[in-house]
């Protein structure tokens, strides 16, 4: 009858995540913040009636990864490209920052020369993003195709880049048999060849969706695909199996079935994957006794992963002309760490490069984030995102800068297109009396 205990689980996760995701949207909050609560609360670190299995770790893997391809679907590519530099200065800022502030704050509770690799590694633990949790929220609230939301995908997949390097060359210091060389060769080529494959697949893609009327198999062969190019990331090439999902998301979209594709993921995902991924996360939350020297350092380091990623990110972003609000955006949405840190953390106990002592404060600081993420979220899109980016180029719409103005500058148009059609009914009938 054991065997049989994961039905179980996965019908209270459903019923619990969508219950608690009701009880935060009445009070203005997404839906994923009750989802989060709900595997918190679920999991061993309070009631203990989930546990973390391999078919919930299998099943919450390709929840991610769905989301993140279904965010590939819905990504404008004109605005990921205009947004390409930006996003690498932003990831930039918001890994050296982290890095920096989280090496002197380990360095503060962990002194001593010989513990120098312990504390670049709560560094490298700190420059970790976990996307999936802004992207959930920021497809709730309808932002995710917004000028600031396709900065933080950008950025994030970056991010996630620069974090697997650091990750590799601290982790090649204690360990002479990883070759730092190969690995960096192995992203390169990844991303050199999704151009390449890219292009060709999105052609030949396109041209097979407009020569068939069936449209059940465009969405059972794009899954398919999906997950081939996931696999084939993490294999092959060392990169995050979500960065595959999401690029292989990039390469359908634009193309004649992508809103139908788009549609059946969303219905797959909001009724099982999506909620079993959030709950996993707090499956995994197991919080160990703590002396008074390391709850200090828990709230420190949670204090400085969020605003390390808020100014780092948003210190980015301002270089790059962004918006204040847009900075403040960007920064809130790099916040999380989730389930990334956490399984950063555990390479870090198996090698030796972390303390067993910070892996409780690790864990708080994964929670804090993953849950004030899309809070935070929340409040920084109150005010309405300006979406008109594509008839910027309209030299009336250039002179106004905010939406009340484009506004302005609509009934403007109307009131000239009203004036010359009253000139031309004016001249039309003076050209009448004239013949008379």
């Amino acid at each position: 009858m054991e065997s049989y205990n994961f039905l179980f689980s996965v019908a209270i996760i459903l019923l619990s995540t969508k219950l608690l995701g009701i009880l935060t949207k009445r009070i203005a909050m997404p839906q994923v913040v009750g989802a989060l609560l709900a595997g918190l609360v679920l999991g061993p670190a309070m009631l203990g009636v989930l546990h973390e299995t391999a078919f919930l770790d299998q099943c919450a893997e390709i929840g991610v990864i769905v989301l993140m391809f279904t965010a590939g679907l819905e990504t404008d590519i004109a605005e990921l490209k205009r947004s390409g530099r930006a996003s690498f200065v932003i990831a930039l800022c918001g890994v050296l920052v982290p890095l920096a502030g989280g090496f002197l704050l380990s360095w503060f509770f962990n002194r001593g020369g010989e513990n120098f690799l312990q504390n670049l590694f709560i560094g490298v633990i700190l420059t970790a993003t976990s996307v999936s949790i802004t992207v959930e929220t920021l497809k709730e609230m309808g932002k995710l195709s917004t000028r600031s939301g396709n900065a933080i995908l950008g950025a994030a997949l970056i991010d996630d880049i620069l974090g697997i390097i650091a990750l590799t060359l601290i982790t090649s210091v204690s360990d002479p048999s990883i070759n730092i060389v190969a690995v960096l060769v192995k992203i390169v080529a990844f991303f050199a060849l999704s151009l390449a494959v890219g292009v060709l697949l999105h052609k030949l893609i396109e041209k097979w969706m407009t020569g068939h009327d069936d449209k059940r198999r465009y969405a059972v062969i794009s899954f398919a695909f999906c997950l081939l190019y996931a696999f084939a990331a993490e294999r092959f090439f060392g990169v995050a199996d979500i960065t595959g999902a999401y690029i292989a998301g990039l390469i359908i979209s634009n193309t004649t079935k992508v809103t139908y594709v788009a549609t059946r993921f969303e219905t797959v995902s909001y009724m099982l994957l999506s909620p079993i991924f959030f709950a996993s996360i707090g499956t995994k939350v197991v919080l160990p006794q703590m002396s008074t020297a390391i709850v200090l350092f828990s709230v420190l380091l949670v204090l400085w992963s969020i605003v390390s990623k808020v100014v780092g990110c948003g210190l980015g972003a301002k270089l790059c002309r962004y918006s204040n609000e847009e900075c403040r955006r960007i920064g809130v949405g790099m916040i999380s760490r989730g389930e990334v840190a956490l399984i950063v953390a555990n390479k870090g106990i198996s090698s030796g490069l972390m303390k067993q002592d910070f892996f409780g404060p690790v864990v708080i600081m994964v929670v804090v984030t993953t849950i004030v993420t899309p809070v935070l979220l929340k409040l920084v899109y109150r005010e309405k995102e300006k979406t008109y980016s594509d008839l910027a180029t309209s030299p009336l719409v250039e002179q106004y800068e905010e939406i009340k103005d484009f506004d302005l500058a609509v009934q403007r148009m109307i009131d000239i297109n009203d004036n010359l059609r009253e000139k031309g009914k004016r001249r039309e009938e003076r050209e009448t009396a004239s013949k008379k």
